[in-house]
């Protein structure tokens, strides 16, 4: 099909065609926020918990809270909220809001998502209707023809019915198109939130060990001196 031609059915497909060619360039744009959105995320979130839990291993809370007060990354969020909690509680609450935070990192990174959803879902749909119009309109001509005096032939409506079945083809094709995207962000999207959740259980074992290990040992180079004992007299 030549450009020409791929123009020449746009127009003939009318509002239908249009809906469907705003769908395609929306889920392409979605997709491409999302993608770069989405960039590194991974990677960023194992480093900066490698970061936190060596900074914990040692008992440097403050060095590890300064390491997520600087990141930029979404996980960032995630041990700021586990920091700030634990200045009151160790106990189930601290669990409670890491993971309430994790939920609200991953709904950041689902955001958008249900446009895909919904234009793999309803586009064929839209292009099922645009062929039904485009028929209708190809029996109302043929009707029109026979009543100013024509044949009535198969000829008469042929032309317009393949043309209205491009209506449902690029339904089609653009359905498949978002439902392919959003299945490939689904995956990513789980496989995130697996590392997150990861994350989030080892920063908290780590966070409640820290005030322990961060006790500091007995220093035996400054421990006080002791009393000297004196020497037995000689010849007692």
């Amino acid at each position: 099909m030549s450009f020409d031609e791929l123009v020449h059915y746009i127009r003939l497909g009318g509002l239908t065609m249009a809906v469907i060619l705003f769908a395609s360039v929306l889920s392409l744009g979605v997709a491409i926020e999302r993608l770069l959105a989405l960039w590194g995320v991974g990677s960023k979130a194992r480093e900066l918990g490698q970061t936190v839990a060596k900074h914990l291993l040692r008992g440097d809370v403050p060095a590890a809270r300064s390491a997520a007060d600087r990141a930029t990354t979404l996980s960032a969020e995630l041990f700021r909220a586990g920091f700030d909690r634990a200045q009151k509680t160790t106990g189930p609450a601290l669990d409670a809001a890491v993971d309430r935070e994790r939920q609200q990192v991953a709904l950041k990174m689902k955001r958008g998502l249900w446009v895909l959803g919904t234009i793999g879902a309803t586009t064929p749909f839209v292009g099922l209707f645009g062929t039904v119009a485009g028929i209708m309109k190809s029996f109302r001509d043929l009707g029109l023809d026979v009543e100013s005096g024509g044949s009535g032939g198969s000829a008469a409506v042929m032309t317009g019915i393949s043309e209205a079945l491009v209506a449902t083809a690029a339904g089609i094709i653009v359905a498949v198109e978002a439902v392919v995207l959003f299945n490939m962000f689904q995956a990513r999207l789980s496989r995130l939130n697996v590392e997150l959740k990861l994350i989030a259980e080892e920063f908290v074992e780590l966070l409640r060990e820290a005030p322990r290990q961060g006790t500091p040992s007995p220093d035996v180079s400054a421990a006080p001196a002791l009393p000297a004992t004196p020497a037995p007299a000689q010849g007692s």
